[in-house]
């Protein structure tokens, strides 16, 4: 499985326009489990000076997708529920992922934390696991 795991995480950050286009990174991701990271850019910044709720949204959000996609069935969000309990408005934020449960409904939950380990946001996601494959070319 080692070898479909690293096509499935190449599939993710090559594809994922959105997270590329907001400079998420991965650093690591496994069955069931994802962690991320985002520089925090001028761009992320809303009109009060602290990260848009929506960069993080997107930051945990390709956390999630990587943590509920490693197992190599096509799985796509149908909830999440975002808390932001602390502002941030610089450095690196991370977002890691795990899964709860597992099943044709799989429920995850991931914490979005800054450099000094103090939680920013807290997630919850609940995934439909479709019945295809993820669908890279040279699978």
């Amino acid at each position: 499985m080692r070898a479909n795991e690293e096509k499935i995480k190449s599939f993710f950050v090559e594809n994922d326009r959105f997270a590329k286009h907001n400079g998420i990174r991965l650093v690591e991701a496994s069955i069931g489990r994802a962690v991320v990271e985002m520089d925090v850019q001028e761009f992320h910044l809303n009109a009060a000076n602290v990260v848009h709720g929506a960069a993080l949204v997107t930051l945990v959000d390709f956390a999630f997708a990587l943590a509920c996609n490693m197992q190599g069935r096509l799985s796509l969000a149908v909830n999440i529920t975002m808390n932001f309990v602390k502002a941030a408005s610089h450095g690196t934020l991370r977002a890691a992922c795990e899964e709860i449960t597992d099943g044709k409904l799989a429920t995850y939950q991931a914490t979005v934390t800054d450099e000094q380990g103090d939680i920013i946001a807290t997630f919850q996601g609940l995934a439909f696991r479709k019945n295809e494959p993820i669908p890279i070319a040279d699978w």
